[in-house]
């Protein structure tokens, strides 16, 4: 497909990190929320609002970058992402703007890549995409996601 997982997140300094960003129990992944990230690392620009700082097409490009940044540190941590057997739920918040109301085609964009590489049956997941008035660092989107590996 031509694409590229990024290096894993560069944490800004200074900032307290005391958790997982891939949980596995059993055969159960719980995955931390992630944002979007450059090929290095680095957070992905710009940062802000969706329906004012940032346009839909934005936000939608932030969400994709999400996926990516969630699948590398899939990969990182399961080896393989062959190991999936299916996405179980997930969980977009999309800093929007008073009055924004497209947090779904935001997150959308999220769904559709997860779709595209795993296939309806192993990618078509129980999902939320929400509004949140301020997500940290001002970041655009935040998705989470629960998964399910083979036995």
């Amino acid at each position: 497909m031509g694409l590229s997982l990024p290096s894993p997140i560069q944490i800004p300094e200074g900032v307290e990190h005391p958790l997982l960003l891939v949980k596995v129990s059993g055969n159960h992944v719980y995955v931390s929320g992630h944002t979007a990230i450059n090929a290095d690392g680095t957070l992905a620009m710009p940062l802000g609002k969706v329906g004012s700082e940032l346009t839909l097409e934005q936000g939608k490009e932030a969400a994709r970058l999400t996926a990516l940044s969630m699948l590398g540190s899939l990969k990182r941590e399961l080896g393989d992402l062959d190991r999936i057997k299916c996405w179980l739920k997930v969980f977009g918040m999309v800093n929007s703007a008073p009055g924004f109301i497209d947090q779904t085609p935001v997150i959308n964009s999220f769904s559709s890549l997860i779709l595209e590489i795993f296939g309806e049956e192993r990618g078509l997941a129980a999902r939320s995409a929400v509004g949140m008035a301020e997500l940290p660092f001002n970041l655009a989107v935040e998705i989470e996601a629960e998964l399910e590996l083979y036995q």
